[in-house]
């Protein structure tokens, strides 16, 4: 797709390059006598190709640019929302664990006291 594009870029670009473009400005005086001033350009090609071909495949190539462009910022958005998703989701877990962690240290430390106290009672006998 890549290619396509930059042929195109590179054919419009060096046929346009070879186009002769010459300008005519008219002025007439109206009855009134305001003045209208006209320009019309012409446009000759040093290789014999019609200016309309040429638009068009300038026409097409920016269209197509622009499809690939907006894939291509699809494509990062839809990565993006998944690493985000990621992120929350091992933030989530992660979270988690640690709570699952305080709690085991809870009974950890009350089965230790427990047992300091029955020691404690042990050696008091």
């Amino acid at each position: 797709m890549k290619k396509n594009i930059l042929s195109g870029l590179i054919v419009a670009t060096l046929v346009v390059s070879c186009t002769k473009s010459t300008s005519k400005t008219e002025k007439v005086e109206n009855p009134d006598g305001s003045v209208t001033t006209t320009t019309t350009t012409v446009s000759e090609n040093g290789i014999g190709v019609d200016t309309s071909k040429i638009n068009d495949v300038k026409e097409k190539t920016e269209v197509r640019i622009d499809e690939a462009s907006r894939k291509i910022d699809k494509a990062a958005e839809d990565a993006k929302n998944k690493i985000d998703a990621t992120a929350d989701k091992t933030k989530e877990n992660l979270n988690q664990a640690g709570e699952d962690v305080k709690k085991a240290a809870a009974k950890g430390a009350s089965k230790v006291e427990e047992g300091a106290k029955k020691l404690k009672e042990d050696l008091s006998k």
